[in-house]
Order: structure tokens, then C-alpha cells, then sequence
């Protein structure tokens, strides 16, 4: 089957109707979830440390804390795998649903958590196992929201419309560290200590209410259930068996999970080196006031949501590689002017830093959910993207902000950390230019249909 059709010939005539209500229920629905992951994040690198491990030098009590954040990620692959495989199954909608109910109950109960002081050693348990139930709904929610708009319309917008979902990133995080600088502005230390870390997580059960009407709204992607139907009419004619998603992406599909895995290394690292290990790097070792580390991130997560769909946009003129690759490549050389800007003390540079660094990321989270989803076909769609994304999250995410920490306590400068980040971009530079462009790709593909349509053939538009 040829892999450069245009998605035109699948999706409805009305190519992009309703694209924009599916749009914003997918935007809501992530930002919400990644508010609840990154609140977590945020959270940890300034108070958990005193919190669930008061015994330990502030140090140490920062990789601990770090460590708890880094257990969600361990959790992610499961959910990946559980989620990928029903949303491949029975639909990207009802897994999405179910992902928002199971990561606000999980942060929201965080908010109802003894810490040390009263519970002891069950405290951090506790927080570990709310941490796993975190991890494995966020494990699910990439895909699902990603292909809700990627499966929808024609492939010549297809980077800008599947950005949006990517947007909800930057305005979780920016929303979750607001509502801590809101509290932290308002209230003393001693009271954030005691109960304002508890409100926001709080909040989380009010959002869950609005991210749920907003996704019960949607509707299935329409490729998905056209592959569904002629999947059905095949098996009831061949009387076979269904074979599990997740082994069909390992059988066809496992080069384009490890492409995925290599381009997500860069931009899962280094999304939270400069978004969590910048906050410790400024409060903890440089011992700058939690308020202006806290307004640099937030204002820096405001330029990284403008530039998203600007560079989604600008892969559907000129490829998905070379945005990727240049927003990977901008990241590497920028971690050697991020921290000396920091080191200054000045909110202004402070900012400067983390915004532009954010917006270097911008240019790999535009393209991302449109290149990943083209690399793989319908019937294994979600089991696929989500294992390459959220595997990489083992190896990345989870173990950047230890990593980083880790090389601040041993040689006490950031340069280590700024080779860190460029080792990285280095990985995912290659990868990427080594992996064909997806652009214009049909997502009616699928290596795993012994019979495909004659309607793939339909050549590319532009």
C-alpha cells in the first residue's frame, strides 16, 4: 500500500469540519492531565523534600523527591500498553475518557496525603503509589488525544491541527505553576509548608469536571472507525481471530517504535530539565527566591504554547525532519547559555532563558504528533505511538531531573548538565535524520491489512 496517499481520500469530504470542537476537547482534556503530572513535578522540586523526607540533607532530599517523580514514569509503558490496546480496540474516545477520570482521582487524592510527620515512612509510600497511578493514566493519554486530530481531515494541515494537543503541555504546566505562584505569593512559608502544596492538587477534582463534559462531547475518529468496520468484515469473513495491538507493532511495526523512542529522547529530557531541574537549580543551589524561578517557567510556558502551533504549521510547509531536528540541535547548544543566564540572578535573563529554551522544544513538540502518528498504521495506531513515547519516558523523563541533580551535587557547576542536554539532542538528531518524512503520509496505511484498499493510491496533495 502506498504511504504518500493524502488522508484526504479516507476522511469526510468536509475535511475539517468539527475539526475545531475536536481540537479544543482534545487541548482541555490534555492540559488538564498534564497539569495534574507536572503539578506533581513542580511540587516535588520545591517542597516534597521537607515534606516526605525531612530527615535527609536538602540535597539528598531533592534526588529522593525527585526519585518519587521519576517512579510515574515506570508506570507509563503499562499504560501505553493497556490503553493502546483497548483504544485500538474499541476507540480513541472512551480511553481518553477514562485516562482524565483516573489522573484527577490519583492527584487529587495526593491533596488529601499525611505527609512525614504524621503517617512516617507511610507517607512516602503513599505518595509513590498515587505517583504509579499518575504515570499510568498519563501512559495513555498522548496518543489518544494526538490521533483524535490527527486521524481527522486532510494530511495538508495535519502538523498544525495535531500540535494543538501537544499545546495542552505548556498550558497545564503553566497553569499548574501559576496556581503555586498565586500561593506562594500569598501566603508564608510556614503556610505553604503546612497546607496551601494541598490546594492545588485539590483543585484538580474541579477540573477533572470540566475536562470530562468537555471530552464526552467528541467524537470517534472517523479513520479510525472506517479501519474498524473493514477490520470487522474482514475477520467475520476469514473467521479469524483478532490479534493483540501490541503484538502487531512489535511484528510490523518495531523500527518505526524505536525512531520514536530516539526522537523523544531530546525533547522528554529536556522538557524537564528546563521546566523542574531549573526550579531546584535556582532555589536550592543558587538560593534564589522561589517566586522568581517559578515566573520564569510560567512566562517561558507561554511563548512555548504560541510557538507549538506555529511550528506544527510550518512542518506541513517544509517536513517534519528538519523542524524536529533543528528544535533538537537548538536545545543541545542552548543548555550552554540557560544556566549562566540563570546564574545571574536576574528575573529578566531568567526568563529569557527558559523561554527560549522552551521555544527550541516548541519546534520538536510541533511536528511531533503528526510525525509520530504517520509512522504508524490505523489498526495499531495508538498501541504503537504510545509504547515508542512513553517507553523513551523510561529512559528520559523519568531520570533527567535525578541525572541533573545528580551532576550539580557531584561537580557543583552546570556544565555537566549542559553536556547532558546535548549528548541528547545528539541522539535525536540522528535518529531523525535518518528516518524518511512522513509529511503528506496516509494514516489509512497499515502494514498489518493483507488487503488494502485500492483508494490509498490517491497521490498526495499539497
Amino acid at each position: 500500500m502506498s504511504s504518500n496517499a493524502t488522508a484526504g481520500a479516507v476522511a469526510p469530504a468536509d475535511d475539517e469540519r468539527g475539526m475545531v470542537r475536536v481540537v479544543i476537547a482534545s487541548l482541555m482534556g490534555a492540559a488538564i492531565e498534564w497539569y495534574d503530572f507536572f503539578l506533581f513535578g513542580s511540587v516535588a522540586a520545591l517542597v516534597f523534600n521537607k515534606l516526605f523526607y525531612p530527615s535527609f540533607d536538602p540535597l539528598v532530599g531533592t534526588l529522593l523527591s525527585m526519585s518519587t517523580f521519576a517512579v510515574g514514569f515506570l508506570a507509563r509503558p503499562v499504560g501505553a500498553l493497556v490503553f493502546g490496546h483497548f483504544g485500538d480496540l474499541i476507540g480513541r474516545k472512551k480511553l481518553l475518557v477514562a485516562s482524565l477520570l483516573l489522573m484527577g482521582g490519583a492527584t487529587t487524592l495526593i491533596g488529601f496525603l499525611p505527609t512525614y510527620a504524621t503517617a512516617g515512612v507511610l507517607a512516602p509510600i503513599l505518595l509513590i503509589l498515587c505517583r504509579l497511578l499518575q504515570g499510568f493514566a498519563v501512559g495513555g493519554e498522548w496518543g489518544g488525544a494526538v490521533l483524535m486530530v490527527a486521524e481527522r481531515g486532510s494530511a495538508r494541515r495535519r502538523g498544525f491541527w495535531s500540535s494543538w494537543p501537544n499545546v495542552g503541555m505548556p498550558i497545564g504546566q503553566g497553569l499548574a505553576i501559576a496556581v503555586l505562584a498565586i500561593l506562594t505569593a500569598t501566603t508564608s512559608d510556614e503556610a505553604f509548608l503546612s497546607w496551601g502544596w494541598r490546594v492545588p492538587f485539590l483543585l484538580s477534582a474541579l477540573l477533572v469536571l470540566v475536562g470530562l463534559y468537555i471530552r464526552l462531547s467528541m467524537d470517534e475518529s472517523p479513520v479510525f472507525k472506517a479501519a474498524q468496520a473493514a477490520k470487522l468484515a474482514r475477520e467475520r469473513a476469514e473467521a479469524s481471530k483478532p490479534v493483540m495491538p501490541a503484538v502487531q507493532v512489535l511484528r510490523h511495526y518495531w523500527r518505526e517504535v524505536l525512531r520514536v523512542m530516539g526522537a523523544r529522547f531530546c525533547e522528554n529530557v529536556n522538557g524537564y530539565v528546563i521546566t523542574v531541574f531549573t526550579l531546584t537549580y535556582a532555589t536550592t543551589h543558587l538560593g534564589l527566591d522561589r517566586q522568581v524561578a517559578l515566573n520564569g517557567v510560567l512566562i517561558g510556558c507561554f511563548f512555548h504554547a504560541l510557538s507549538i502551533p506555529v511550528w506544527g504549521a510550518l512542518s506541513d510547509r517544509f517536513g517534519r525532519r528538519p523542524l524536529y531536528a533543528g528544535g533538537a540541535a537548538g536545545i543541545g547548544i542552548w543548555g550552554f547559555v540557560l544556566f549562566p543566564l540563570i546564574d545571574t540572578g536576574s528575573s529578566f535573563a531568567i526568563t529569557a532563558a527558559i523561554s527560549v529554551a522552551l521555544v527550541c522544544h516548541g519546534a520538536m513538540l510541533g511536528p511531533q504528533g503528526a510525525f509520530f502518528s504517520e509512522l504508524f498504521g490505523t489498526s495499531v495506531r495508538y498501541s504503537g505511538a504510545s509504547i515508542g513515547v512513553q517507553f523513551a519516558s523510561i529512559f528520559a523523563g523519568s531520570l533527567a531531573p535525578i541525572i541533573a541533580v545528580a551532576l550539580l551535587a557531584e561537580y557543583g557547576s552546570s556544565i555537566p548538565v549542559s553536556v547532558y542536554m546535548l549528548i541528547t539532542a545528539i541522539v535525536t538528531v540522528s535518529v531523525v535524520l535518518t528516518t524518511r518524512e512522513t509529511r503528506n503520509r496516509d494514516l489509512s496505511f497499515d502494514h498489518t491489512d493483507p488487503a488494502p484498499a485500492a483508494v490509498a493510491a490517491v497521490p498526495a496533495t499539497r
